[in-house]
């Protein structure tokens, strides 16, 4: 599957393509005479020889597109979803299975930047300079050095250019205050062998375009963002690459709410469309990163000596308000985490230079994770009684420190074969075998209490995990080809979550899956147009997942130190109350089956087309899990005492064959440019449609509405595509469509003087999130 732009030479994805000529070659602007080179197997190859389902942006693709995010990739590969609805917690959904990051386990999707794993918080934030994206559908585990069950994004910078003085800036603006100014240059210090390039960002807008009506403030983000990256080539055959970037991205994302409100409490009714929130505290969210790359390569002749290596410090502090619907006015409790991500890792390779029969590569890979995440968790005392709507004596405040020290490291031994006995036909197979030790204990220190641990847990796990596949190519128009892949997540501890919980809910299990796939990839129409169409099967043995705002019962809540006021400190059994709101890792088996592709081409010289589908059928089987069950009287969460794997039952447990994400089966994208004329200025038009057909959330109980989102882009180029004026509208048709619900109001649970339950403030709201208006903008691009 190809992942295509609107503004270049759509699905290059044939050799044929690259000898087929076409008109306004000299505008540059597509790529005719040029093949799409992937490094999705870790070798160079053109797209249509890959045995694999693939999605490529090119870095000309992204300037014209005007993705400033990598989460905005998504608008170019259906079943592809990149998503941040609280301004902290990255999420990547693709094959119909999600990953929240607050997991700790392995994503599902992973991340690559110039092939060194990175963490999906630093890498999905601005982008700029950037050489290809490319999407790889499917379990990965044989070639890299990290297994993920659903597929990998792997995000390539510009690299230095040795011979020749080169750059570009772009300037855009948009109507709701949003901009965006990046460049870069390329320096040869000693032609063909030192070079240097330099490039920066500075990108600014309003996130969800939410105004808080109490503060008299609204959502804001900017990010600066500086790369240094250095080229040498002493001598034929040997290649260095080095890479260092700073990033700092500071969003201030305030959560939007509607709904009737709360009048007796000063609450107003609050629509969709008003884009408010009521929020006293702050919610802001600070990503601080230093990432230094190296990539190195020797060729010996019969043998290339690859070196791959990475360094991170990513320090996030986010501040997070807990009255998001302002439920208790003049109240902001604020919990402050603060995640240090410091990451090594190192790949060493051997492999075979052969142009024959048989090729071989083998190597090994470390990397080790540290830091010490530290939150600050408002544990207030609220003095409440039954039927009066605010706390009845000032609120006592009360604030418990979670530690979680993070440790982790893992070893792999990899190798892989390539058979070719025919021109027609070739086998490749690849295995990785791995030691993952992972350390998570926590503890909570509450004031005048003392320090309670949360979970200590310590796994090594020593996976199997790889790939085979079989391509034919019995013609140069037409590849066929059978995969196979396995792959392995490592159990984990809940390290955030409440004191006083049952093991199932503390600690999950290790997670296995069985994916197989077979596809083809053809030109047609005398190679005018080029279809691509995988269909697969994955079985997951303890799929994990994460359950989000779980109404929980720790238990009876103590005064420990003799005050007469509770402490935050929770023993026994469930008391039949609802304490907090938490967020669990959980298992469940699992089945993902589904077809994708893309048909695209150019049907006339001067109009590039694509049409890319996926349809995906992830389920669980019958699996147990953690819900929410709501009292028909009160509309609010209860805890339903049914068994719970010999556990105590802080938690209601649903069996489900539901949704392993809140993603449609369906979804769609299509793109297509239209040029004018053949001079040496040329106007053009280009849109790029993505579609997302309504989906019901079992675990929102929420039907979110379809969307149709069309980016139209208007404009003329130079000659040589050396400068592109255009202007462009996103969302045109201003839709305003829910992505993400909470499952009930915002509330706060106050205690209740009088004994029993706690006492429930209703802020009359829930939170949500939006897609953004309509929005207009102006855009130049200069190269030289």
């Amino acid at each position: 599957m190809l992942l295509l732009s609107t503004c270049t030479f759509c699905a290059l994805s044939l050799p044929a393509w690259g000898q087929t000529e076409t008109g306004n070659v000299s505008t540059g602007a597509n790529q005719s005479n040029a093949e799409i080179v992937v490094t999705a197997t870790r070798r160079a190859q053109a797209l249509q020889d890959v045995p694999m389902s693939i999605n490529v942006a090119t870095g000309e693709q992204i300037e014209r597109l005007k993705i400033f995010d990598v989460k905005d990739v998504q608008q170019l590969a259906p079943g592809l979803e990149l998503r941040n609805d609280n301004g902290r917690a990255n999420s990547a959904t693709l094959r119909g299975v999600t990953f929240d990051p607050d997991q700790g386990t392995g994503p599902a999707v992973d991340l690559y930047f110039n092939e060194v794993p990175i963490d999906a918080q630093t890498a999905f934030t601005a982008i700029y300079d950037i050489d290809q994206i490319e999407v790889l559908r499917g379990p990965q585990g044989g070639l890299r050095g990290r297994t993920a069950p659903s597929g990998a994004i792997t995000i390539r910078t510009r690299r230095p250019n040795l011979s020749s003085i080169e750059g570009y800036v772009q300037g855009t603006a948009t109507e709701d205050a949003g901009y965006n100014v990046q460049g870069g240059v390329s320096l040869p210090l000693i032609t063909d062998k030192l070079a240097i390039r330099a490039s920066m960002l500075v990108d600014g807008n309003r996130l969800n375009q939410v105004r808080n009506i109490v503060r008299g403030d609204r959502s804001r983000s900017r990010t600066e963002s500086a790369r240094l990256s250095v080229a040498f080539q002493p001598v034929e055959g040997f290649d260095i690459n080095v890479m260092y970037q700073y990033l700092n991205a500071d969003n201030r994302l305030y959560p939007q709410v509607f709904g009737p409100g709360n009048p007796v409490i000063g609450n107003p009714a609050v629509g969709l469309d008003d884009r408010y929130t009521l929020a006293e505290g702050r919610s802001r969210f600070i990503n601080n990163s230093h990432l230094v790359t190296v990539n190195a390569k020797y060729d010996f002749g019969p043998v290339t000596l690859d070196f791959i290596g990475g360094h991170q410090e990513t320090k996030l502090t986010q501040y997070g308000e807990s009255d998001p619907g302002n439920a208790i006015h003049s109240y902001a409790p604020t919990q402050i985490t603060r995640s240090p991500y410091n990451v090594d890792s190192a790949e060493l390779r051997l492999l075979s230079n052969n142009d024959g029969f048989f090729n071989w590569s083998i190597g090994g890979t470390y990397s080790k994770q540290t830091g010490n995440v530290t939150v600050d968790s408002p544990l207030d005392y609220i003095p409440s009684v039954p039927g009066v709507p605010v706390p009845v004596a000032p609120i006592f405040p009360l604030t418990g420190l979670i530690s979680i020290p993070v440790s982790a490291e893992t070893y792999s031994l990899a190798g892989s074969i390539r058979l070719q006995p025919t021109d027609q036909l070739t086998f490749e197979a690849a295995g990785r075998y791995s030691v993952i030790s992972s350390k998570q204990f926590a503890t909570i220190s509450i004031p005048g209490a003392g320090t309670f641990p949360i979970v200590d847990f310590e796994k090594k796990s020593h996976p199997f995990t790889g790939s085979a596949t079989l391509t034919y190519e019995p013609t140069s128009d037409l590849t066929v080809y059978a995969a196979y892949g396995r792959s392995f997540r490592a159990p984990t501890a809940g390290v955030g979550i409440p004191q006083n919980v049952s093991q199932d809910l503390a600690i999950s299990k290790a997670e296995r899956s069985n994916t197989y796939e077979i596809g083809l990839k053809t030109a047609f129409f005398d190679r005018r147009l080029s279809l691509d169409i995988a269909a697969f099967y994955q079985k997951f043995d303890n799929f994990i997942s994460r359950f989000t705002g779980i109404a929980t019962d720790q238990g009876t809540n103590i005064d420990f130190n003799g005050d007469g006021i509770p402490d935050g400190v929770f023993v026994g059994p469930p008391d039949g109350t609802v304490d907090t709101n938490a967020d669990y890792n959980y298992n469940g088996d699992a089945t993902v089956k589904g077809v994708e592709a893309t048909i695209s081409g150019r049907p006339m010289d001067n109009w590039d087309v694509s049409i890319s589908a996926s349809y995906v059928k992830a389920r669980y089987d019958n699996a147990v899990l953690p819900c929410n069950t709501v009292d028909p009287v009160t509309g609010q969460s209860v805890i339903v005492p049914n068994p719970a794997f010999g556990g105590v039952n802080n938690v209601s447990y649903c069996q489900r064959d539901s949704r392993l994400a809140d993603v449609p089966d369906f979804s769609l994208t299509a793109n297509s440019e239209f040029r004018f004329g053949t001079g040496p200025v040329q106007p053009f038009i280009r849109g790029l449609i993505t579609y997302r057909p309504s989906v019901f959330s079992e675990r929102q109980q929420f039907r979110f509405p379809h969307r149709e989102l069309i980016n139209l882009f208007v404009g003329v180029r130079g000659e040589e595509n050396k400068w592109e004026v255009s202007a462009f509208v996103r969302n045109l048709l201003n839709q305003n469509k829910i992505t993400n619900i909470s499952f009930n109001n915002a509330t706060i649970t106050g205690d209740n003087v009088l004994g029993g339950a706690g006492v429930i403030f209703d802020s009359g709201y829930r939170t949500v999130n939006l897609t953004n208006p309509r929005e207009f903008g102006l855009s130049g691009t200069f190269k030289f």
